[in-house]
């Protein structure tokens, strides 16, 4: 008994001991934590510090950036629990029914607190520090708490926009920091801190996973699967902090404990708070509808999900009380949400995990959702089957097939109708009746209900729509065999030294990937604009010939170069031993392209949108896989045009670029040859210009017709009541929805894609048809609405109107791009289209 105590008093005494060897940051740093912004490398040498002398803290490198800086989490708990957490972790799991087993620990709560997603917003670093450092006291407030609760901590989510944000304010930031707004300190230079490397929003990508950063934390996620994560933020300065409850929208998926439980939470906050004589808000702005969110993706992962913003302060601003808010006071605010929150996961962590893991059981076994099973029927393009399956494997999403052939009624993705159609053995399904079924429902539902169009962010992403699925939704649940191994049947091409050409087709962007790497191999090759057929086989417009003509001096490198380019994308190649067709167009042609290697260059800088140029170039770089040239704005007017094909202009202002006289040059070299991809809100420097035959409206009439008022509608906008203020514009609202267009096939704009395709709308802008050009992708009319909130006045205003589009100006072109077919990259369906911009159009 003696040894006993006299063991675990020296354990206790081992702990205060190396407690004490543990330095506070502004011990570490050499600075208080608000006086400076801390560079990203140094806070890992904190955390690491603070590890390395504590036996109940631990940190683990999760992955790294792309500019190559670490990854990390912490993990804080009793010695207990730290020492016991691979058992915590695999519990917590298998309560849930994401690994097989029976949980054999106690029930221990888990707290993920991520930090600085948005690079700017960087007081939430420096409130990771002191957080880590307050909660690993071993006789501190904390250490009750962390008894039956473990707390992971990410300091820094993003830490290349952090970075490029800190070292920015610290090296223009004066000595004492000027609260003013126009001092230098508040205007950060373009394209800002926010985003990361590629310019990409990370907290819009937690479900798409497309950047690097969110791909390798959800990996990490979906091993823990935490029951409580919040999203550290600033907001505007004059707005002090908003905590949870959530505003409305929030999705019907969301359960009422999962409502109560925010509603705890804030009020704890709420308490400390009014101790201190804080201002918040809460149920205001940050709803729970958008799946990709910090906040809503745990939220249809079972967690409690909450944004936490604190107002921005940078090193000091002033707000329009005449105060002065700190570094200093945003830390301490952020610091008390997040040790408020652990407090109270603690007092309810049996509760937080008896709901947990009864958020499961209800989705494996009754859940709450109008469909059934998903199915997607297997003669979908393979390529697009496998991006679906890869996208399931991420989000631990369990498919299947089914059993047997059955015939049963659904919803078609397609016609937007309930119609009958065949299961088949082969489909792909995916059943509500699993873990991840409330996901399921997020992100497949056609339709996702919305209490107020009043929301934050886009209201439509319905999978189906965004691959262009041939897909069903049934009410009924299909039993869902496990699916074996899926082999792809590929055959690798062979050699065929006699073969006049090979021909390969064009229906997807790894078709586009084959031709870009042909390309870069200086591969002379040709495209068909017509159908043909040749040895019996038929051909669509869009398809590659790849001649040996134009090629001999390669010698056999050429086959070897075609062949090892087909199997590094898995392309299946065709060859035919002569040029003469047996309908359509002989290789030789002029009808059939002679495809040249474009020049591109991408304008970026002071008003181009830096999220619409990141997706251009993380386009390019890391999918097409194709070389560009990024020009500064500012030094467009000293670049030599004719040493470009193409200029990709992404959503943005060009007012100040595009003057008379680089206009006039600008028009010239497209007359010669030369063309523009305008995207987006880049359209406007060319309506009603000379040359150019983008408008607004075909005539008056269209115009007056879709924007004059009625005096009906006058009187009611004159008589709307002030409180209702907010509520007059619901029939003029289009946050972000789902439309499909009429698409024509046979321009080279829209090779490899159906009769039709869904765009995603996120504005009013409206365009009128091109009367010298090409209408590729249009709104015929009203019918065109699919998914997402879109008020009527906002439908009626794009009928008859062009959405995608190819401007002919002299032997160039302009293509018009009204939506944005690289949002965010997760819109797969659309990147073809990209791809046919740059390479097909104008060839």
């Amino acid at each position: 008994m003696k040894k006993t105590i006299y063991s675990l008093l020296f354990a206790l005494l081992a702990l205060q001991v190396n407690a004490q060897n543990v330095m506070s940051p502004a011990e570490f740093l050499g600075y208080e934590l608000g006086e400076r912004f801390t560079p990203h490398h140094r806070v890992v040498a904190y955390f690491e510090h603070v590890a390395s002398n504590i036996s109940y803290v631990k940190t683990a490198n999760y992955g790294q950036t792309n500019e190559l800086r670490p990854l990390i989490v912490a993990y804080v708990s009793s010695q207990e629990n730290i020492d016991n957490w691979e058992e915590i972790r695999t519990d917590n799991l298998k309560r849930i029914g994401m690994m097989e087993g029976t949980p054999s620990g106690d029930k221990k709560g888990i707290v993920w607190l991520s930090y600085n997603v948005h690079g700017n917003e960087a007081n939430s670093t420096e409130t990771a520090m002191k957080t880590l450092y307050e909660l690993s006291k071993p006789q501190g407030k904390a250490a009750e708490w962390l008894k039956n609760t473990v707390v992971i901590l990410d300091p820094c989510i993003n830490p290349d926009g952090r970075d490029r944000y800190a070292n920015w304010i610290n090296q223009v930031a004066g000595t004492t920091p000027n609260p003013h707004f126009e001092a230098a300190e508040h205007n950060e230079p373009w394209p800002g801190g926010r985003a990361n490397h590629y310019y990409f929003d990370l907290n819009r990508d937690w479900a798409w996973q497309k950047q690097t950063e969110s791909e390798q934390r959800m990996v990490l996620y979906n091993e823990i699967m935490p029951h409580i994560h919040v999203d550290f933020h600033e907001q505007g300065t004059n707005s002090p902090y908003y905590f949870a409850p959530a505003a409305e929208p929030i999705h019907e998926q969301v359960t009422n404990w999962q409502r109560e439980f925010q509603e705890i939470i804030g009020r704890n906050h709420a308490k400390y708070f009014d101790e201190n004589g804080w201002l918040f808000f809460t149920k205001e702005s940050f709803d729970i509808l958008y799946p990709s969110y910090g906040d809503s993706y745990p939220m249809y992962n079972g967690a409690i999900g909450m944004t936490y913003e604190q107002a921005s302060s940078d090193l000091a601003s002033l707000t329009d009380e005449g105060d002065t808010l700190t570094l200093a006071d945003a830390i301490a605010h952020h610091y008390t949400t997040g040790m408020s929150t652990v407090e109270i996961a603690s007092l309810y962590s049996e509760k937080m995990v008896d709901e947990f893991q009864a958020y499961f059981d209800k989705a494996r076994s009754d859940p709450k959702a109008t469909y059934k099973t998903y199915v997607v029927k297997a003669d979908n393009h393979p390529d697009k089957l496998k991006q679906l399956l890869t996208f399931l494997d991420k989000q631990k999403i369990i498919y299947g097939t089914g059993s047997e052939r059955k015939t049963l009624e659904g919803f078609d993705f397609q016609t937007q109708k309930n119609i009958d159609f065949s299961v088949d053995s082969d489909d792909i399904l995916i059943s509500a009746y699993q873990p991840k079924g409330v996901l399921v429902q997020a992100l497949f539902e056609p339709s996702t209900y919305a209490s107020t169009t009043n929301t934050y962010d886009i209201t439509a992403w319905s999978i189906p729509y965004m691959f262009d699925l041939n897909s069903f939704a049934t009410t009924s649940q299909i039993t869902v065999e496990p699916l074996e191994q899926r082999t792809e049947e590929y055959v690798v091409p062979a050699v065929d030294s006699k073969a006049a050409a090979y021909l390969a087709n064009w229906e997807s962007l790894e078709d586009a990937k084959f031709l870009a790497e042909l390309f870069k191999a200086d591969i002379k090759l040709r495209l068909a604009n017509s159908p043909f057929q040749v040895n019996g086989q038929s051909f669509k417009p869009g398809t590659l010939i790849i001649t040996r003509k134009g090629n001999q001096h390669m010698g056999d490198e050429f086959d070897q170069i075609v062949t090892n380019a087909a199997e590094k994308f898995r392309r299946e190649l065709f060859t035919t031993p002569t040029s003469f067709v047996d309908s359509g167009k002989d290789f030789g042609s002029n009808n059939v392209s002679f495809l040249k290697p474009p020049r591109i260059l991408a304008l970026r800088g002071g008003g181009v949108s830096s999220l619409g140029f990141g997706e251009f170039w993380y386009f390019m770089e890391q999918e097409l896989g194709y070389p560009i040239t990024m020009v500064n704005v500012e030094d467009f007017g000293r670049v030599n045009l004719d040493d470009y094909d193409v200029i990709y202009m992404a959503s943005g202002g060009y007012g100040s670029l595009l003057n008379e006289n680089r206009m006039k040059a600008l028009t010239d070299w497209l007359r010669s040859g030369g063309k523009i991809i305008a995207a987006e809100g880049a359209m406007n420097s060319f309506v009603g210009k000379n040359g150019f035959s983008l408008k607004r409206y075909a005539n008056d009439e269209e115009q007056k017709e879709l924007t004059q008022e009625s005096e009906e509608d006058k009187e009611k906008r004159a008589l709307t009541s002030y409180a209702e203020r907010n509520n007059q514009f619901e029939d003029s609202r289009l946050p972000g929805a789902i439309f499909k267009l009429k698409f024509d096939n046979s321009h080279p704009l829209a090779f490899g894609y159906p009769n039709h395709y869904f765009t995603l709308k996120r504005s009013r802008s409206r365009y009128a048809y091109l009367p010298n050009g090409w209408n590729v992708g249009i709104i015929e009319n009203d019918q065109a609405h699919v998914a997402g909130v879109a008020g009527e006045k906002a439908k009626s205003s794009l009928v008859k109107s062009m959405v995608f589009g190819v401007d002919n100006v002299g032997r160039g072109n302009v293509v018009y791009m009204a939506d944005n077919p690289l949002f965010r990259a997760f819109w797969e369906n659309g990147k073809l289209m990209v791809a046919n911009a740059l390479f097909l159009v104008g060839q």
